[in-house]
């Protein structure tokens, strides 16, 4: 593992990166990850860096002002191997390639101390403005960090230039702390330029640290003559370990060694430096873990957010996650709504199925969108096909209205991609079924899989709506639960018509199958009225009196294609209801 180390005129202006093999990356002012912001001689693109896995290999880019300078020289390239170093302006540039060697048994050291928390908090620092100074500039270079590797780098090396005594420190993560073959593996370290060598951290202090969840500091040297052990490099005497708070299985400790300055005297000078030290480090691996957790709680809500909208993340955050998932009886209302033409397409695209996939990823995405616009929740996919529910885990009067706007927003913004000929929605319709009912919502699957969904016969009549708009040539369908509240949203908004009454193929009980429909300003061509001479037909047609219907659904329009299932059927029977009849249509198909 090669890693290039920079360092400015101050301590605190520095990094430590990993470089990527065989990829090219920029160095500059500007160029971040590889920024140097403090450097005014640094251009905003300033080299061209590759590690081969043997050299880094420097190129001068053409544009820049200022020279690079390797081993004395101005040079437009070089291969630098471990250990040597370039210089830009003020910054100087070292290559290293170090071996990490956790160390297994070390000496019983000369002087062993841990710390409480009240103990530190008592601790008064001798040069408090230093300290405060140096904290200020941590919460602006942790919060630019891009991932958790340049969370942990960015970290090290201000703790390094905040700590005068440390020569090295370390970012370590122990797999199973209480176990007796924890695994002990370093994250990230960074050390001064004239100490960078093999690290070694001790094990025992590490994990010592960790299982009593306070900090430890270990002195090994001895008086003059005495043998002595070494935790990172030579003459390296001391080190103490920092657990970072957290809740998690592999938590982090922060590893910080180097070595006395008085050797015959540091149980008393040296000491209260170092503990001054230690109560500083507490104080970052405190901020680390606030910021760990705070990233942790981001992206579990990221996450739950594909699939909640805001208030029911809310409910999830204010009571515990095994209290609100847990299935609950609830009246739901359930949408259905799946994509038209899709199998067409992935026949004709069998070439590009990736570019289809994106474009049924987007079309999916129209859905969610609109769902969890509407507060509802994503309860599943199924292919091409996605269902929202509103009812859990709160109740809302206006539930059944919100489902009918995402129902309605859905169609519409597919009528709106096929018009303007949308290259990624083109030739894509949906069909949507909206069903109203009691049901079950929350946790439901088994022990080994479990998703966030609804389970009841409303789902099953919503998704047999769904199936009939093909057979009535309607985009939103919908029960007689949902429609009685559908007529009273506000008909700038929303209008519906009953459709017919239908036993749905495999059930016993006939529904009310209604049509929702947007406003007549943006249905011009079916007004109103159009609406009640179709439902006064539907009343006719129920009551067998067939021709009177057939009469009414000629004075609807010919692009109004709902009238076409009807008038068909009445044709095909002679314009004569069966000597059964009573108004109910028995459908021999889901859709």
């Amino acid at each position: 593992m090669a890693e290039l180390v920079a360092q400015g005129p101050e301590p605190h202006q520095r990094w430590r990166r990993r470089l990527p093999l065989d990829e090219p990356v920029t160095l500059g002012r500007q160029s971040p990850p590889w920024d140097v912001p403090w450097d005014p001689y640094v251009s905003r693109a300033h080299a061209r860096l590759l590690w081969d896995g043997r050299l880094l290999h420097v190129e001068r880019l053409p544009e820049t002002a200022n020279p690079i300078f390797f081993q004395g020289e101005e040079v437009q390239q070089a291969a630098l191997s471990p250990g040597q170093s370039f210089h830009i302006g003020d910054t100087q540039f070292l290559l290293v390639q170090e071996r990490i060697e956790v160390v297994q048994d070390l000496p019983e050291p000369l002087h062993e101390q841990t710390f409480s928390v009240q103990f530190l908090r008592q601790l008064p620092f001798r040069n408090a403005a230093a300290r405060l100074e140096a904290l200020s500039r941590l919460p602006r270079a942790m919060q630019e960090a891009r991932n958790e590797q340049d969370l942990a780098a960015r970290l090290l090396a201000h703790l390094l230039s905040a700590l005068g005594q440390a020569d090295a420190v370390a970012l370590v993560q122990v797999h199973r702390p209480q176990e007796p073959q924890a695994q002990v593996q370093v994250v990230q370290w960074d050390g001064r330029f004239s100490h960078l060598g093999t690290l070694r951290p001790s094990r025992r202090l590490i994990l010592e640290a960790l299982r009593s969840g306070q900090s430890v500091l270990h002195i090994w040297h001895a008086q003059p003559g005495s043998p002595a052990a070494f935790t990172v490099a030579e003459n390296q005497d001391w080190a103490f370990c920092v657990p970072v708070p957290s809740g998690q299985e592999a938590p982090w400790a922060i590893y910080v060694s180097g070595r006395s300055q008085s050797p015959s005297s540091h149980l008393s000078t040296d000491a209260g430096q170092l503990r001054e030290d230690v109560k500083f480090t507490e104080i970052v691996a405190a901020l680390l873990g606030a910021i760990r957790h705070v990233q942790a709680l981001q992206r579990r809500q990221a996450t739950l957010a594909q699939f909640f909208p805001p208030a029911v993340l809310e409910v999830l955050q204010s009571r515990p996650a095994q209290e609100v998932l847990a299935p609950q009886k609830t009246r739901a209302s359930v949408l259905f709504c799946d994509l038209r033409g899709f199998s067409r397409k992935a026949e004709q695209e069998a070439g590009d199925l990736l570019g289809l996939l994106q474009r049924v990823s987007r079309a999916l995405g129209v859905m969610t969108r609109r769902i969890l616009d509407q507060g509802g929740v994503i309860g599943d996919f199924h292919g091409d096909a996605a269902m929202g529910f509103w009812g859990w885990p709160l109740q809302r009067a206006d539930q059944v209205g919100r489902a009918c706007r995402a129902a309605l927003a859905i169609a519409c913004e597919f009528e709106q991609a096929a018009a303007a000929k949308d290259e990624t929605l083109r030739d894509f319709r949906v069909g949507i079924g909206l069903a109203t009912g009691e049901a079950v919502a929350g946790g439901i699957g088994t022990d080994d899989q479990l998703k966030v969904t609804v389970f009841g016969p409303v789902v099953n009549l919503a998704s047999r709506l769904e199936g009939m708009t093909r057979l009535f040539h309607a985009a939103i369908l919908m029960d007689e639960t949902t429609a009685e509240a559908a007529r009273q949203l506000p008909p700038e908004v929303a209008r519906c018509r009953r459709v017919a009454r239908v036993r749905p193929y495999g059930m016993e009980q006939p529904v009310w199958v209604n049509q929702l429909l947007r406003p007549e300003a943006e249905h011009p061509f079916l007004k109103n009225q159009h609406l009640a001479w179709y439902e006064e037909a539907v009343d006719h047609f129920t009551a067998g009196r067939w021709s009177e219907a057939l009469e009414l659904l000629h004075r609807v329009p010919p692009q109004d294609r709902v009238k076409d299932f009807l008038t068909q059927f009445i044709l095909q029977r002679d314009r004569t209801p069966p000597p059964d009849w009573e108004g109910v249509i028995s459908l021999d198909s889901k859709g």
